[in-house]
């Protein structure tokens, strides 16, 4: 009885905060981030058909206006009606980032306003925006918009998650909870060379696949369209709101060494995750003689990436 207590409490804070019931923040957040990307985003996409000028992060990483213009468009929405939430975004300087981090327990925005952006830059259609809200040192709403399939995932700490408007159940599989009946997303790049030979050579699910837009990623896990999840090294802005849809739609997640993914800081985090808890048992132990050493040191991840 306390911890539901407590936890209505914190929900009830939390939209005191915000100053709007949970459907309210729901509709204005998808209005939002649906209107920014329809406008800055969806135009051209499909009028330059992949031919988008790019420009390079110090870390290689690509960033075009599109990105500047998202990220514009939705910090001054949210300004204009939480002035008081700062907006840690992607495309901020990390000396930025890193002041709204020390806000203490205060409440801030987490934004990528592009996740997947050479997705986007190449012409392929998988990408998304993420925004999530940061309160009291938890994730206590994430949304993720896929402007091209018109999806909106949503989720609220212990509120549950959907799309849409309608319940996501990750548990709802439609096959026996057994690793060789599943599919699995899997980002190779920033995986150790023996994890990955290993996940080449006997893979011990049904097939794999690699989409590269972690935001959306996770939430076709909540949707139950792959069941299972590895990534060597995501962003605060890449895992926040999709960790907690999946979380709220019943999907398990952790970083290899088995702490939860969900840290506020800028260093990145690696995951594994299942759409079903059986699943992410089994999972977790195929995975256990590859991502933890004897001295506790994480083999699965290549310490050092292009980006």
């Amino acid at each position: 009885m306390k911890g539901k207590s407590s936890n209505m409490v914190s929900k009830l804070q939390l939209f005191t905060l915000l100053n709007m019931s949970e459907q309210a923040v729901r509709e204005c957040l998808s209005g939002i981030v649906r209107e920014a990307a329809q406008q800055a985003v969806v135009p051209s996409f499909k009028h330059l058909n992949g031919d988008i000028d790019v420009s390079f992060k110090s870390n290689n990483d690509i960033v075009t206006e599109a990105d500047v213009d998202m990220q514009q468009r939705i910090n001054d929405a949210l300004n204009e009606i939480w002035p008081d939430i700062p907006v840690l975004g992607e495309e901020q300087a990390a000396a930025v980032q890193q002041a709204i981090l020390q806000t203490g327990s205060g409440a801030f925005w987490v934004l990528d306003p592009i996740d997947g952006t050479s997705n986007f830059a190449f012409g392929i259609p998988y990408f998304c925006t993420s925004l999530s809200l940061v309160y009291e040192h938890q994730v206590q709403l994430g949304l993720v918009y896929d402007p091209i399939r018109d999806e909106c995932f949503f989720a609220t700490r212990q509120g549950g998650a959907s799309l849409n408007g309608e319940i996501l159940d990750s548990t709802a599989l439609n096959v026996p909870a057994k690793l060789e009946n599943v599919m699995a997303l899997v980002d190779f790049k920033r995986l150790s060379p023996v994890l990955a030979t290993a996940l080449a050579s006997t893979p011990p699910y049904r097939s794999q696949r690699s989409f590269g837009a972690s935001a959306l990623d996770w939430c076709w896990i909540a949707a139950n369209r792959c069941q299972l999840y590895l990534h060597g090294g995501q962003k605060l802005w890449d895992y926040s709101a999709g960790w907690l849809i999946l979380k709220e739609a019943g999907g398990e997640s952790s970083s290899f060494d088995g702490t939860p993914v969900f840290k506020p800081a800028l260093a990145s985090r690696n995951v594994l995750a299942a759409s079903h808890p059986v699943l992410f048992k089994q999972w977790q132990q195929w995975l256990s003689p590859f991502v933890t050493s004897k001295t506790g040191q994480n083999s699965g991840v290549r310490i050092f990436d292009p980006g």
